[in-house]
């Protein structure tokens, strides 16, 4: 008997000696814990209230905040979709990709199915693993046929379980795909997509602006489905068509599925939201929610949507045991292609908080996010000003699930996101279309690059100018001061150092793309 005692106290002790954590106490008693990425779309730093001015109430995603552990400098690797997901998902700078862009509906997988991904770093240490939102890094080798298997996807780069939407919202092909496979579609209603020319009978805003119930503004004239016109040509699949505003709830639940049916063995869950990504199309239980629109009011959906997926956990006994990760993907933009007043209505609320810039910006609030690590029982709650980025979360989970595998580019910060240090990275490289600049330390140095200072088409400065740029961020976060003139030592060590890491050519012959 007192042999076995001693078994079962051994046992209870290893479980997480690689962390030094303790004992687990919900119904999973999974020696690693669950972990589950949560990952907005356009969310800007302000935006959440825990972090901005509070004209938007975001209580769930502030329970996280204050509950865990709220980054001041936390960032994206870029200030476009795609970019940023190709690096959170390898742990590797965008821009050494040149297929890392903002990809049209129809583009091949941009993520080489050789390479290490967190799923698949997981999957060898035992994990469970499933993508649920959105998806946006491209499927198949080119010409996909939507009416087939759809190979490659997320299932080969490491997720036992998919359920997506292939690009963005307001992209072609408006369907949901799980594991590869269009869902409800109707062999004799086949699918045709193409970003390069309209079909014969497809009704587009450009011709039939009447039909829409959602004026765009710029760029998103093609085929009109569910009354809003899309980027992108499409016939087909009319069954197979989502609903805009039943979108959210679709992902949710297929989200808390996934986490029911495996609560008995450790799981990743990266859950892609597609708010306050345009079209802004909330349920009508959300609208006029905010008093600021349908952006506002589809952040406050988006909140309840996180609400919800702790509802889910907490009712399965799994809070204390799973590790939640909460970002954005990058700056937030009022209007990015839709008349849905965004400018008109915000009344005040600064989306990117103290920053310039936003979206497709080079400038602050281009990638620094609402960045949280959330574990009950487990990380103090508490307030870090460590510089930390999206690509290091590869690396952080390698280290506490026990993998020797690590990215390139990433950093092994866990302790930092358990909140047992202050030691976040140095310094990083940041991307905005592929224009790349540089930050260390309380420093950003931006190189020169051609452009418009400023998009027309979204009313956000870009950060292109004809000469070097240098700013103290912690003295000046609104980048207003440029000191490239009155610090030349300090801008050329950035220079020198930022040229180490990208290269002698880096921005070179960079052409400004198309913003949509």
């Amino acid at each position: 008997m007192k042999n076995l005692f001693l078994t079962i106290i051994l046992f209870a002790s290893i479980g997480f000696s690689c962390v030094n954590k303790p004992e687990q106490t919900g119904k999973n008693q999974n020696s690693k814990p669950n972990i589950i990425i949560i990952y907005a779309d356009d969310l800007g730093y302000g935006d959440v209230s825990a972090y901005g001015d509070g004209i938007i109430k975001t209580p769930n995603i502030d329970k996280l905040a204050l509950g865990g552990m709220k980054f001041t400098k936390g960032y994206a690797s870029s200030s476009t979709c795609t970019p940023s997901r190709y690096a959170l998902l390898t742990g590797t700078y965008p821009w050494r990709n040149k297929r890392a862009h903002i990809l049209p509906g129809s583009a091949p997988l941009i993520i080489d199915t050789a390479r290490l991904t967190i799923p698949k770093m997981l999957k060898e240490q035992g994990y469970h693993t499933a993508v649920v939102g959105k998806w946006h890094l491209g499927l198949g080798s080119g010409n996909v046929d939507w009416n087939k298997h759809i190979s490659p996807g997320p299932n080969e780069v490491g997720f036992d379980y998919s359920y997506i939407m292939a690009a963005t919202q307001d992209r072609v092909p408006t369907v949901y795909i799980e594991d590869g496979n269009v869902v409800a579609l109707d062999p004799d209603d086949p699918i045709k997509v193409s970003y390069k020319h309209k079909f014969p009978g497809e009704i587009t805003g450009l011709e039939h602006p009447e039909l829409l119930k959602m004026m765009y503004s710029h760029g998103h004239n093609g085929t009109i489905v569910n009354g809003i016109s899309r980027i992108g040509h499409m016939i087909g699949g009319e069954k197979a068509r989502w609903i805009d505003e039943d979108m959210s709830d679709r992902f949710l639940s297929k989200a808390q599925e996934y986490i029911r049916q495996h609560k008995n063995e450790p799981f990743f869950l990266y859950y892609g939201l597609q708010q306050p990504h345009v079209p802004r199309t909330p349920n009508p239980r959300f609208v006029g929610k905010s008093g600021l629109g349908p952006r506002g009011d589809a952040i406050i959906e988006e909140d309840w949507n996180v609400g919800q997926i702790l509802a889910a956990l907490e009712e399965e006994g799994l809070l204390e045991n799973t590790l939640i990760i909460f970002s954005s993907d990058n700056g937030p933009v009022l209007d990015d292609g839709y008349k849905d007043d965004a400018v008109k209505l915000n009344d005040g609320h600064k989306p990117w908080g103290p920053f310039r810039g936003g979206k497709y910006s080079l400038f602050e609030a281009g990638t620094r996010m609402p960045f949280i690590t959330y574990w009950k029982g487990h990380i103090k709650p508490g307030v870090s000003d460590a510089m930390v980025s999206q690509i290091d979360i590869l690396n952080s989970l390698a280290a506490l699930t026990g993998s020797s595998k690590r990215s390139g580019d990433g950093e092994d910060l866990l302790d930092v996101f358990l909140g047992k240090s202050d030691n976040g990275r140095e310094a990083m490289v940041f991307e905005a279309t592929g224009r790349t600049g540089y930050r260390k330390g309380d420093w950003v140095m931006i190189p020169p690059y051609k452009g418009a200072a400023v998009s027309k088409s979204v009313n956000i400065e870009l950060g292109n100018a004809k000469e070097y740029q240098l700013y103290n961020i912690k003295e000046d976060p609104g980048q207003r001061i440029d000191l490239a003139m009155k610090e030349p030592e300090k801008l050329n060590e950035m220079i020198k150092e930022f040229e180490s890491v990208r290269g002698t050519n880096a921005g070179k012959g960079v052409k400004e793309l198309e913003l949509k």
